[in-house]
């Protein structure tokens, strides 16, 4: 969640702060650029002063004035082309130059420069030149109009370069920009905090759902932190919490209370009938088959009071060694398997894992008892021991009929047994005890075919130690 919601505040922060930095970037430049013009605007007013008593006599295409006033203009003209490098002229209305520097350069023919001399005549200052950018090489040509007698005498023309004004602006832009990252990473470290303190009540949320789904009803979240909101659902979860476990402490404490209670009126009408069968024909068909339904009956309900006990039985988890144990266990059933004309086959190499021994010896031994006692005589049932780098796996196959894919999708339901099976003694009980001894653990259990025939019950326990 975090992923998808930092990308996102991110980017409406980018975007506030571009919508700030943009128009300041603008405002700047127009800032520098206008200081600019009116420099060269105070400029062109001086030189329209100096130029404004200047003796205007016209003989040919140029104005020969020798008096001291032109000549005090040229200087002051040239002086400030060499100072400033500026271009700058006074010319009369028919565009002869009166004073300029350098003295080759004349009123534009065309542009900006033509313009602003053009407007300058019709009495007016020339408008402003267009903004000019960093990455951008023009000129600023600032006109004037030279007034006498309420006339248009002439027309002051200032041509200045940019290199100077777009370093500035390019200076100022740095400094922008700058001022923009560090605002981004300050905001992006603010994002980043704020999304914790928001996100962490949900991660521990997350964390302690996975828990008690893992079967660590006790887990619970730690109310601290976060929004007000996100405090109350972590209070909420937590009641519900105790609730759904006291209502299944419940239920396993009426499962074991009512399998111990009904165990001695069963254990007595047992005694009652071995009573009355004194007092019937021996070999009586129905007395033997009410002593097999009472011991059925006797060993449903230790199969109940056994599955109460696994579903909410805290494991010891240690590391141990599987094959080893596998190999145990394959060699306790043995004698049963052999019995029965089926041969019992272990490949059980030495491999660790964490497991509790006991809770794991149990689930094994349902699932060895199971795969023997649907195997037909000649047929083998094999137990192999594997390992990655995360889990270790015991597999057992058999040889028996196997199962549908219907069925197996209901294999380790309680009390459910294939239609096929019914005459086969059992409860019901033995695959969901072992699911849940291994469930205890982190552990877990699989089915699927086993070809040509027969089931594959693959059980599975993690490498990696318990987490705090």
């Amino acid at each position: 969640m975090r992923t998808r919601l930092l990308p996102l505040l991110i980017v409406l922060m980018a975007a506030v702060l571009l919508a700030l930095g943009i128009p300041l970037a603008v405002s700047l430049a127009a800032a520098e650029q206008q200081k600019v013009v009116v420099d060269r605007i105070d400029d062109t007013a001086r030189f329209a002063a100096l130029a404004q008593y200047v003796t205007d006599r016209p003989s040919g295409s140029r104005v020969d004035i020798p008096d001291e006033r032109r000549d005090t203009l040229q200087k002051e003209l040239e002086r400030y082309h060499d100072v400033y490098g500026i271009r700058a002229g006074v010319y009369d209305r028919n565009e002869n130059p009166m004073a300029n520097a350098p003295q080759t350069w004349l009123v534009p023919e065309e542009g900006e420069g033509r313009d602003a001399f053009v407007e300058a005549r019709l009495g007016r200052r020339s408008h402003d030149p267009e903004q000019v950018w960093p990455w951008q090489r023009n000129r600023l040509v600032v006109a004037s109009p030279v007034v006498r007698d309420g006339d248009v005498v002439a027309v002051v023309v200032t041509d200045s370069p940019t290199g100077q004004m777009r370093s500035e602006i390019l200076h100022g832009w740095l400094v922008i920009a700058g001022g923009l990252l560090a605002a981004m990473l300050l905001a992006v470290g603010a994002a980043l905090r704020l999304t914790g303190w928001v996100l962490r009540p949900v991660r521990v949320l997350d964390t302690t759902t996975h828990a008690i789904a893992s079967g660590r009803l006790k887990s619970r979240v730690a109310v601290a932190g976060g929004p007000p909101e996100l405090r109350r659902l972590a209070r909420s979860f937590n009641e519900m919490a105790d609730n759904v476990e006291d209502v299944l402490e419940q239920q396993r404490a009426f499962v074991a209370d009512a399998s111990h209670q009904l165990r001695n009126p069963l254990a007595a009408l047992l005694l009652r009938i071995d009573l009355l069968a004194l007092e019937l024909p021996e070999g009586n068909k129905e007395i033997a088959s009410v002593r097999t339904e009472g011991k059925r009956l006797g060993q449903v309900l230790d199969d109940l009071l056994d599955l109460a006990l696994a579903e909410h039985a805290e494991a010891d988890l240690r590391l141990t060694d599987i094959g080893e144990l596998a190999a145990e266990r394959v060699a306790a059933w043995g004698p049963v398997a052999d019995s029965k004309g089926v041969r019992l086959v272990g490949t059980c190499p030495p491999t660790t894992a964490w497991a509790d021994p006991v809770a794991l010896s149990s689930a094994l031994d349902a699932v060895i008892d199971n795969a023997v006692k649907f195997t037909p005589a000649g047929r083998a049932v094999g137990v192999e021991v594997a390992s990655n780098g995360e889990v270790s796996t015991v597999v057992v196959t058999d040889g028996g009929p196997g199962l549908s894919d219907d069925e197996l999708g209901r294999i380790g339901d309680r009390f459910w047994r294939s239609p096929g099976h019914q005459n086969i003694n059992g409860s019901g009980l033995g695959l969901s005890i072992s699911r849940a001894l291994l469930a205890a653990g982190g552990g877990s259990i699989a089915y699927a075919h086993h070809e040509p025939h027969g089931l594959k019950v693959t059980v599975t326990v993690p490498r990696t130690g318990p987490t705090s």
